[in-house]
């Protein structure tokens, strides 16, 4: 079935869930959505959870937070 990620359209099985959504268009996006510096919303800019199940056609954004994990030091610190 046609999803779209990021304004991109993937094909994936029907019954596929957000996390193989986001897997199908980007790995490392998916390694960041697994490691909880990322998030996915749907078409209203609602967030989902990654085990959703998704419907043909629907439509969906990542978003990568950009805070610093806290072991990751400033150049200035």
């Amino acid at each position: 079935m046609r999803v779209f990620v990021n304004a991109v359209p993937l094909e994936v099985a029907r019954g596929a869930d957000v996390r193989a959504a986001v897997r199908a268009l980007d790995a490392e996006l998916a390694q960041k959505l697994a490691g909880g510096a990322a998030f996915v919303t749907d078409a209203r800019g609602i967030e989902v959870r990654p085990e959703a199940s998704l419907a043909e056609g629907a439509i969906l954004r990542v978003v990568v937070s950009a805070r610093r994990a806290a072991e990751e030091r400033d150049a200035d610190a």
